[in-house]
């Protein structure tokens, strides 16, 4: 397996200087929950740096006061009705769906074996079942809870999956990933120390990044960073790329204030160090 490399950033699309609205890229992001109210909005942080617009939308109403509060620090989104995500699903270039949908009604719950009885794994699984079946071909990036709740033959051809080593056995079991890349028609993220990033064609290693990666949120960060890559690029080099930036700009952190960091500030620190990547190597 070949090694990510920096140079292969300058493939990446870049706004032109006549650009008007919409013409760098759309997109939405669908998930939330009262547990996990925080993942969508690292990735909205993350995805409304690089694209022009990002629309939310959650099932779970009572994240309406949570967006509230936001407003008052983070600005770069739309808060979308649930009734009305349909609509947005279908005007945006990419989709994130899963960060924040939860498995279980509680911790307690959420670590028993088998917990489909549950009323949120119902909830989470009924809308990721509807939205990628209904929707095949839009460009999906399937993370977090929705991983945890859907099955591999939900999968729409070339969607990103950025799962973690748990959520992949929880999905694919002992399956090879490049075996299930193949099968599936999908690009595999397997995060971890060196990220694997797998197509039925082609496979890369991701290194960098450290353990203040291990912190909660990072994983939604690089979602909404892929999200936003993918409305404007094709799926492995958006998936590939994503994974490489996100891991520099830990690195950068770590530089600066060793492991002491969280998804907040990863999520600053992404377009940060993205456009020193592209600025020192690539433009004149």
């Amino acid at each position: 397996m070949k090694k990510f490399a920096v140079d292969t950033l300058r493939l990446l699309y870049r706004p032109r200087r006549d650009s008007s609205g919409e013409d760098n890229g759309q997109v939405a992001v669908i998930g939330g929950s009262r547990l996990f109210h925080g993942a969508p909005f690292f990735a909205i942080q993350a995805a409304s740096r690089v694209v022009d617009m990002v629309f939310f939308a959650s099932p779970e109403k009572t994240l309406g006061d949570v967006v509230a509060n936001l407003k008052s620090r983070l600005f770069s989104f739309i808060w979308v009705p649930w009734v009305e995500v349909e609509d947005y699903i279908k005007k945006s270039d990419a989709l994130l769906i899963g960060p924040g949908f939860m498995r279980a009604r509680s911790e307690k719950a959420n670590s028993k074996p088998d917990n489909q009885s549950d009323a949120a794994f119902k909830l989470s699984r009924k809308i990721t079942k509807k939205l990628l079946s209904k929707y095949p071909n839009k460009k999906w990036v399937i993370d977090a809870g929705g991983l945890q709740v859907m099955e591999p033959a939900w999968i729409p051809p070339k969607a990103i999956l950025t799962p973690n080593r748990k959520e992949y056995k929880m999905l694919f079991g002992d399956l090879n990933p490049y075996h299930v890349s193949k099968k599936y028609d999908c690009i595999l993220v397997l995060k971890g120390p060196i990220s694997c990033v797998y197509s039925k064609s082609e496979c890369v290693e991701v290194h960098g990044g450290n353990p203040g990666m291990t912190k909660g949120g990072t994983g939604d960060v690089m979602a909404g960073l892929t999200v936003a890559l993918l409305a404007k690029n094709e799926p492995f080099l958006a998936a590939s790329a994503a994974a490489f930036i996100t891991k520099a700009a830990a690195e950068a952190l770590c530089q600066r204030q060793g492991f002491y960091y969280n998804a907040d500030d990863l999520a600053e620190e992404v377009p940060k160090v993205f456009h020193k990547l592209i600025n020192r190597k690539f433009m004149t």
